[in-house]
């Protein structure tokens, strides 16, 4: 966690999940953009147990899921190393500023992934995208 990142919380928070996703990309069998989530805290429980709860929902670690697609191959070009590096920020981003973040993959095939913690007001946060693998 870089601790020079600044505090954020609430709608703070989502435009500096909206400014670090702008034009970022999912890989998997099928490319898929990165897209914040943000729930209120009134409703943030109910959500997160509405995806957790799915019969073929799995959490995942954080760290290990960031670490696919930031850690540079020596194959990679302008266009991946700069992708590597928006994810970096984005990691840094939500673990900065999010507790109990936690990786949420809902289906087998065509999958939701939700990288989701909470702010210091109780809000959910995070991002979602999708993968297909096959």
């Amino acid at each position: 966690m870089n601790e020079r990142l600044p505090k954020f919380k609430g709608q703070e928070l989502l435009a500096e999940i909206e400014k670090s996703t702008k034009g970022l990309t999912y890989i998997s069998e099928t490319d898929a953009d990165v897209e914040p989530v943000f729930v209120d805290s009134s409703e943030a429980e109910n959500f997160l147990d509405s995806i957790g709860k799915d019969e073929k929902s799995e959490t995942l670690d954080p760290s290990a899921f960031f670490y696919r697609l930031t850690t540079k191959k020596e194959w990679f070009g302008p266009k991946e190393d700069e992708r590597a590096r928006k994810f970096a920020l984005l990691e840094e981003i939500l673990q900065a500023n999010l507790r109990d973040l936690k990786v949420i993959r809902v289906g087998r095939i065509r999958i939701d992934i939700y990288v989701v913690g909470f702010d210091i007001d109780g809000n959910l946060a995070g991002i979602k995208t999708k993968a297909v693998e096959t």
